[in-house]
């Protein structure tokens, strides 16, 4: 299946639909006629197998207790072996309702309160809030940030882990909005830090699966051979690669099995939900079927990455597109053109953009947008026009 074979059969119009992304444009930006292209799901439905999956279970009729069947965790670790060189052991996995759930579960299951958590910063602003929310003490590092390209500060990171005394390492891989693949290197480098301090890794791998580039995601668990995996907990999900957010399943993997015992104790107190049997039908479902459909998302991905750098290096060269190596959510660095106060002003006001902004990721980054390219490239060309005219003026 091409790109137009994909467009003309996979992408739907969403207004109407009880959308967050167009239908709650008035509620999170006070006006309901911008063209949205912020919070991160896609203008294209799941693949054909998913939705005859599900279509099956309704026509069965019954959504009570359920249990996970084996097959589930052959799919699961074929599509993880497979893929990411992450062969997986049903005793190693529980199931949240999200990954920023899973984050908050890891928090209350290895923290106190009061516990210093740190994150990388850019990064999606819930892993801010899961932290606070949950009264922990937020360190944050800033990324390095040159021409575009987001890098680990090591020494900052080492810095910051001694003096507030971190218990717990939230990442993001690959990192949103940051675009990056971290190599083995990097995260080699990362992890031994963490080890060296005794800090427990929570890894937020919900991305995985939207690889743009050549280069390989590496799963936190398989750096140098797994030799970081009894301080890594990794979280990831089906949901971001096929479009299934509000069916509520994600994985908690945990190879080790003192921390299983701890999250456990944890578990049996405060996480008594029975898992999503909807979720869970569609998620072993895509890791069978759904591979012919992910290679032609990542294609209309990688055109519309492609025209949004090209358009904007004609029309705005001096503004950034950020590196884009995963995800479908570019940052793009418009403080050449437009002061960090009115970013709002004009971007909203002015081009009638619905976009995430730069400093609900980090404060550093007032000035930056994150764009969604999930999306009709008809909607990335407007946004772009809108941009160019917005910003000449």
């Amino acid at each position: 299946m091409n790109k137009q074979e994909f467009l003309q059969k996979y992408l739907v119009e969403r207004h109407g639909t009880s959308s967050m992304k167009w239908d709650g444009l008035k509620e999170k930006f006070g006006e309901a006629d911008l063209l949205g292209m912020w919070v991160a799901d896609m203008e294209f439905s799941t693949c054909d197998a998913i939705t005859e999956a599900l279509m099956e279970r309704v026509r069965h009729g019954v959504y009570g207790y359920t249990v996970v069947p084996d097959s589930y965790y052959e799919a699961f670790s074929n599509w993880m072996e497979t893929r990411h060189q992450f062969p997986i052991q049903k005793e190693w996995v529980r199931f949240s309702q999200g990954c920023v759930t899973g984050i908050a579960w890891s928090i209350a299951a290895f923290t106190k309160p009061g516990d210093a958590c740190m994150i990388l910063t850019p990064v999606y602003y819930p892993f801010h809030n899961v932290v606070t929310n949950n009264d922990r003490k937020l360190v944050k590092v800033p990324m390095n940030y040159e021409d575009g390209y987001f890098t680990l500060n090591y020494e900052a990171i080492e810095k910051a882990i001694v003096e507030q005394n971190v218990k717990m390492y939230i990442q993001c891989s690959p990192e949103n909005p940051a675009g990056r693949v971290w190599t083995e290197e990097e995260l080699d480098r990362l992890l031994a830090i963490c080890e060296k301090h005794h800090v427990l890794v929570v890894s937020d791998e919900i991305h995985q699966d939207l690889v743009l580039g050549d280069k390989p995601f590496v799963p936190a668990a398989v750096v140098s051979g797994g030799k970081y995996r009894d301080i890594v907990i990794t979280l990831n999900s089906a949901t971001k690669v096929f479009n299934l957010a509000t069916l509520l399943h994600s994985h908690v993997i945990i190879t080790n099995e003192e921390l299983r015992k701890v999250y456990d104790r944890f578990a049996s107190g405060m996480n008594r939900t029975e898992v999503s049997v909807m979720g869970m039908i569609a998620t072993e479902t895509g890791y069978r079927y759904g591979g012919e459909w992910l290679e032609a998302l990542l294609e209309v991905l990688r055109d519309n990455y492609q025209y949004l750098k090209t358009a904007l290096a004609e029309k705005l060269p001096k503004a950034t597109v950020c590196c884009l190596e995963a995800t479908y959510l570019p940052m793009i660095d418009l403080r050449a053109y437009v002061e960090p106060e009115h970013i709002v002003d004009v971007v909203q006001g002015k081009c009638r953009l619905g976009v995430d902004y730069g400093e609900w990721f980090g404060d550093e980054y007032k000035g930056f947008i994150r764009m969604n390219l999930a999306t009709d490239p008809a909607n990335v060309h407007t946004a772009v026009e809108r941009l160019a005219k917005a910003c000449a003026e």
